[in-house]
C-alpha cells in the first residue's frame, strides 16, 4: 500500500477489472473537427498504456456551451486510437442504455470513449461530492464498475460531476498524470531542494499575489520574482511610474484594486520579491530598453511595458540557474511578438539548468513547446488554473474527493 493519503495504481492489481477513467482532453480543434494540439493526449499515454488488460470507459469533455468547438468526443476517440494503437470505441451515449449495454460488452483490453459529458446539464454544477453522488450519471454507471480513477488534473479544480460524484460509491484512485502533478507541483522545498525560486509572470495578477504570499508566508519558497503584467502591479506599488499604457492595462482588466495588496507583500517580504531592473518597451513595435531608475526619475515616454529588460533577464536568469527547484508560471512579456518573447524564453531556458524545473500549465507551457525544451524541465503541468490554485495552497475539490474515497476504503 502506498503512504500517500490517495490511492494509486500501484495499491491494486486492476486486470480485468472495469475502470471509469476521467481523463482531460479538451483540445485546440479546427472548424473541421481536428485536433490541432495532442499535448492532453499525449499526458494521459501512460495511464492508458499501464491499463491494457482492464477494461476502460473513457469519459472527458470538450469545450463548454455556447462556444464553437463544444462538440462530440469522437475525433478524440480517433485520436487517441492513433496514439495508443488500440482501438478506442465512440458512442453517442454518456448514461443511457446504449453506453449501459456497451459497457456491459467490454472484454479486457478494450477501450470505450462516452460522449462528451458537459452534454449533460448537471456536469457543471457546483455541488458536493455526495450531492453529486446522486445524480442519474452516477446511479447509472457507478453499478458497471469496479473502480474510478481521476487523471484530470487540470480540471480538477472543478468541483464537477465527473470529477467528484463517483468517489463516494466506488473505490477511487489517482491516474499516473495526476500522482505526477500532485508529487512534482508538491515537491517539498526542503534540505537539498533550497534554494527554491519561483517565477512569476503573465496577466493572472490575482493568483500570482496568492501565490506569492503563500510560498513566502510558509517558507516554501526563498526568492519569487516578479515580470509579465504581476510585475507592473509590484512595480507601480513601489512608485514607479510605468506609463499610462500599462496603467491603463491594468485598470481594464480591473486589478487597480490589487496594488495596495502588492505594496504590503512588498513591506513584508521586501528582500525576498525580485523586481524588474529594466522593462522593455513598445515603441511602434521596436523594443526599447528603459531602466527602472529611468521611469522614477524622467518623464516616462507612456510607451507600454512588453517584456523585461535584458539587465533583468540576466540577473533573474543567475538565480534560476543556481536554484535547486524552480516554479515558473505565466510569460515575462508579450511572448507570442517575437521581439518581446526574449525575456520568457531566456527565463524558461535558465530554467532547464536549474536543479529540479516545473513549468505551468497555458502560456509559459505554450512557449516551453515553441521553444522545444520540454524534454529538458523535470513536469510541465497540464493545468493553468489547477496549478496556481495548487501553488497558492488551496484545496483542490478533485483531489480532495480522492483523499477521501482513500481514508473510507483504508478504514473498511
Amino acid at each position: 500500500m502506498s503512504t500517500r493519503d490517495y490511492l494509486t495504481i500501484d495499491d491494486f492489481n486492476l486486470s480485468g477489472k472495469t475502470i471509469l477513467c476521467r481523463l482531460d482532453l479538451n483540445s485546440p480543434m479546427t472548424p473541421d473537427q481536428g485536433i490541432l494540439d495532442d499535448k492532453r493526449f499525449r499526458s494521459s499515454l501512460t495511464t492508458l498504456t499501464e491499463l491494457e488488460d482492464s477494461r476502460l470507459v473513457l469519459m472527458s469533455h470538450q469545450s463548454r456551451p455556447g462556444k464553437v468547438d463544444f462538440t462530440t468526443m469522437e475525433p478524440h476517440a480517433k485520436q487517441l486510437s492513433k496514439m495508443l494503437g488500440r482501438n478506442v470505441k465512440y458512442i453517442d451515449d454518456i448514461f443511457g442504455s446504449n453506453a449501459v449495454s456497451e459497457i456491459k460488452k467490454l472484454k479486457n483490453g478494450d477501450v470505450l470513449m462516452l460522449e462528451n459529458v458537459r452534454f449533460f446539464s448537471e456536469e457543471s454544477m457546483k455541488r458536493s461530492a455526495l450531492e453529486h453522488a446522486g445524480s442519474v450519471m452516477v446511479q447509472r454507471l457507478s453499478p458497471l464498475m469496479d473502480f474510478y480513477m481521476n487523471d484530470a488534473f487540470a480540471v480538477s479544480h472543478r468541483s464537477h460531476l465527473s470529477i467528484m460524484g463517483f468517489t463516494p460509491v466506488l473505490t477511487s484512485i489517482a491516474g499516473r498524470l495526476m500522482e505526477k502533478e500532485i508529487t512534482s507541483l508538491s515537491r517539498g522545498c526542503e534540505g537539498n531542494t533550497r534554494p527554491c525560486v519561483y517565477v512569476l509572470g503573465g496577466a493572472k495578477v490575482d493568483d500570482s499575489l496568492k501565490v506569492t504570499e503563500h510560498v513566502l508566508a510558509n517558507k516554501k519558497a526563498d526568492r519569487v520574482l516578479l515580470t509579465g503584467v504581476v510585475s507592473n502591479i509590484f512595480l507601480a506599488a513601489n512608485g514607479v511610474d510605468i506609463g499610462k499604457p500599462s496603467m491603463e492595462f491594468i485598470r481594464s482588466q480591473g486589478y487597480a484594486d490589487l496594488i495596495p495588496q502588492a505594496k504590503q507583500l512588498l513591506d513584508r517580504f521586501n528582500d525576498q520579491i525580485g523586481l524588474p531592473l529594466d522593462v522593455a518597451l513598445n515603441k511602434e513595435g521596436e523594443r526599447v530598453e528603459g531602466s527602472i531608475k529611468l521611469l522614477k526619475t524622467t518623464h516616462n515616454p507612456n510607451l507600454p511595458i512588453h517584456d523585461i529588460g535584458l539587465e533583468t533577464i540576466v540577473a533573474f536568469s543567475k538565480e534560476i540557474q543556481n536554484a535547486r527547484t524552480v516554479i515558473m508560471n505565466g510569460p515575462a512579456g508579450v511572448f507570442e511578438n517575437e521581439i518581446f518573447s526574449l525575456g520568457t524564453m531566456e527565463l524558461i531556458e535558465a530554467a532547464t539548468e536549474s536543479g529540479f524545473s516545473v513549468i505551468g500549465g497555458g502560456h509559459i507551457a505554450a512557449a516551453l513547446y515553441k521553444l522545444g525544451l520540454e524534454s529538458r524541465v523535470d513536469h510541465v503541468s497540464t493545468g493553468g488554473g489547477a496549478c496556481l490554485d495548487f501553488l497558492a495552497g488551496e484545496k483542490l475539490p478533485g483531489i480532495e474527493a480522492l483523499k477521501e474515497s482513500a481514508a473510507r476504503y483504508r478504514a473498511k
